[in-house]
């Protein structure tokens, strides 16, 4: 079995592929920090059986990007991980045919369970009383993120290079943050995000 993990992270993906090799240590994983790399290997390998892809590198319009996976000509199987589980993402995953949506807090022996069903074939959705995610369904997953890194005192430069977005954008993500949580400035979003228990 071949396996293509796509991840801006590369803790992640290494944690990952360390994950899927012990469940089928002789799977062959690749790994791609962008969708130009996927693509790239998509094109140099027509044997891949499973894309695993970040839902945010996918963004912003992640069910189109997802249907020309699995409509590629290799048929490969394609599965979402995301760092905030939203079940309307979830339900758009099930509905287009992805093979799993797979929340990033999820706990590890949960993950390997899931993993393990990914890899027999079957498909992994997790069920509505065992999310973890604290963020509520109207906060999208760069919200979230940015909201996070808000917590941590970051300048605005410095949420852009982490996210690899631009100033401008970063400042529509904390407007948007801003006006869901009903916030008026970043102080006050923190405190507010705080006391709701999203951070």
């Amino acid at each position: 079995m071949k396996i293509l993990i796509a991840d801006k992270q590369p803790i992640y993906r290494d944690g990952l592929k360390h994950n899927l090799n012990i469940i089928n240590p002789a799977a062959v994983v690749l790994d791609a920090a962008s969708l130009g790399q996927i693509n790239d290997i998509l094109r140099q390998n027509n044997d891949i059986d499973l894309i695993l892809t970040d839902i945010d590198m996918m963004q912003p319009d992640w069910e189109t990007k997802a249907r020309e996976l699995l409509s590629s000509p290799i048929s490969p199987r394609v599965g979402v991980m995301t760092d905030s589980h939203n079940q309307s993402d979830a339900k758009k995953a099930s509905d287009i045919g992805l093979c799993c949506y797979l929340p990033k807090n999820i706990e590890s022996h949960t993950l390997e369970q899931a993993l393990g069903k990914v890899l027999r074939g079957e498909n992994y959705y997790p069920p509505l009383n065992v999310s973890n995610s604290k963020a509520p369904t109207k906060l999208t997953n760069r919200q979230f993120e940015v909201l996070k890194y808000l917590a941590q005192g970051l300048s605005n430069k410095q949420i852009a290079y982490y996210m690899n977005v631009s100033e401008a954008t970063v400042k529509l993500h904390i407007n948007a943050l801003l006006r869901a949580i009903e916030a008026t400035n970043r102080t006050q979003a923190v405190v507010k995000s705080q006391k709701m228990g999203l951070i």
